[in-house]
């Protein structure tokens, strides 16, 4: 990796850089998906090249598998793994409360089960997805492929009454198929705008039959990691009540970078 980067992946790289410095040798880690995800995966593999850094990866998809195992992460399973030191894992949104909206990526199932099955939650994310109240990101719903209509109809019905500006709903698409999960599920986008009451919202939603699981992760993360596009980082405990700052050095020229974005 070079100086080439924009500004966007910079501050991706340097939020995944600054969240592995949490993992420790011998550490089981939750990882998560997505694209800044994919950097903070890079980054571990660079330190167990590095540093001689063991560890194991609890992956959240088949694709954060696949790139874990390419930079040699030992890749097991969360049955083998049980409990977690830690998962480290983007967000779409949070707010001051570090509330988040996960499931752009389509694998939020896991990653709630990730993440709440660890002792810490990091999540990685770029300053852009700082926001006041949850809603502008469409909120990902994961429902059985069995009455999914109807499933969508009993939403659009529950959002009526509900601290909503938005109430489309729409089911998530692959080209010209629906979009199917690593569990074989579909995902609803609930087109919200702003969701005046997170907690409320996680709640209800999760009482219609059909929903497996929805996006909103309340209560779950500890520690936010943020990057900037000129290489410093910020850092929030949300238990110690903390904030850090630091700059970080993006000149990093190693080949084990060079298809991040891929």
């Amino acid at each position: 990796m070079t100086g080439d980067l924009s500004p966007i992946d910079t501050a991706k790289f340097v939020a995944a850089s600054r969240a592995c410095e949490f993992v420790e040798n011998g550490m089981r880690v939750g990882l998560g998906t997505g694209s800044t995800a994919a950097w903070m995966v890079r980054c571990l593999g660079e330190r167990l090249r590095r540093d001689g850094l063991k560890i194991s990866g609890v992956p959240t998809s088949t694709r954060t598998a696949e790139l874990a195992r390419k930079v040699g992460i030992d890749v097991i399973s969360l049955d083998e793994a049980k409990w977690l030191d830690l998962t480290i894992d983007g967000a779409d949104e949070f707010d001051g409360e570090m509330n988040l909206i996960k499931g752009g990526g389509g694998a939020l199932l896991q990653e709630k089960i990730v993440a709440t099955a660890s002792d810490r939650m990091i999540v990685i994310t770029d300053v852009s997805k700082e926001v006041e109240t949850l809603g502008a990101f469409p909120l990902p719903v994961e429902v059985i492929p069995f009455g999914w209509q109807t499933t969508k109809a009993l939403i659009e019905e529950t959002l009526v009454n509900m601290e909503v500006l938005g109430q489309d709903c729409s089911l998530r698409m692959n080209g010209d198929a629906p979009f199917v999960t690593d569990e074989g599920n579909h995902i609803l986008d609930l087109h919200l705008k702003r969701i005046g009451n997170p907690r409320q919202m996680a709640l209800v939603l999760n009482q219609i039959p059909g929903i497996v699981e929805n996006g909103l992760f309340i209560d779950i993360c500890d520690v936010v990691v943020i990057g900037h596009g000129d290489g410093r980082v910020e850092t929030r405990d949300i238990n110690a009540g903390t904030r850090e700052e630091s700059q970080l050095d993006v000149a990093v020229a190693d080949n084990i970078f060079a298809d991040i974005t891929d």
